[in-house]
C-alpha cells in the first residue's frame, strides 16, 4: 500500500496530472509553495500530497483570484489550523483518559456494578476534518 507522501511523479507527469506547465511547478517550488523530493541534484519527484497542494494552488489562483503571495499566506494558515486541530485532539484524548482513570479509581472501592467493557466517559466521535459527517 502506497503512502500519499511517497515521491512518485517526475515533473512532467506531475504537471500533466495538474494540468499546468512544468515551468509553473518550478515557479511554485522557487516560491516555496511546493517542495518536491529530490533524487540527485536535478530530478524532482512529486507525491500525491504535492499534487493535491498544486491543485489547491490552482483553484485559489484561477477560481478565487488569489495572487501567489496570498496563496502562500492561505496555505500557511491552513497548515497552522491543521496542527492546532491535531494538538486539540491529542489534548482532548489525554484529558478523556485522565478522567476515565480518575473515575476508575473512585469506583475501585465502590459496590456499584459496572461492566468492564463499557467506556467510563462516553464521548461523541466528531470528524474535525468534515463536521457534517
Amino acid at each position: 500500500m502506497s503512502n500519499r507522501r511517497d515521491p512518485l511523479y517526475m515533473i512532467g507527469v506531475a504537471s500533466r496530472l495538474c494540468g499546468i506547465h512544468p515551468q509553473t511547478l518550478r515557479q511554485y517550488e522557487r516560491l516555496g509553495l511546493v517542495i518536491p523530493s529530490r533524487v540527485g541534484q536535478k530530478n524532482r519527484l512529486y507525491s500525491e500530497l504535492d499534487i493535491d497542494r498544486v491543485r489547491r494552488i490552482q483553484r485559489l489562483t484561477q477560481e478565487v483570484g488569489v495572487n501567489l503571495a496570498g496563496v502562500e499566506i492561505i496555505l500557511r494558515l491552513l497548515e497552522d489550523m491543521e496542527k492546532t486541530r491535531e494538538d486539540m485532539e491529542t489534548q482532548f484524548e489525554a484529558y478523556r483518559s485522565e478522567v476515565e482513570e480518575r473515575i476508575r479509581n473512585l469506583l475501585a472501592n465502590s459496590n456499584l456494578p459496572i461492566r468492564k467493557e463499557d467506556q467510563l466517559l462516553p464521548t461523541p466521535k466528531f470528524n474535525w476534518r468534515n463536521p457534517e459527517v
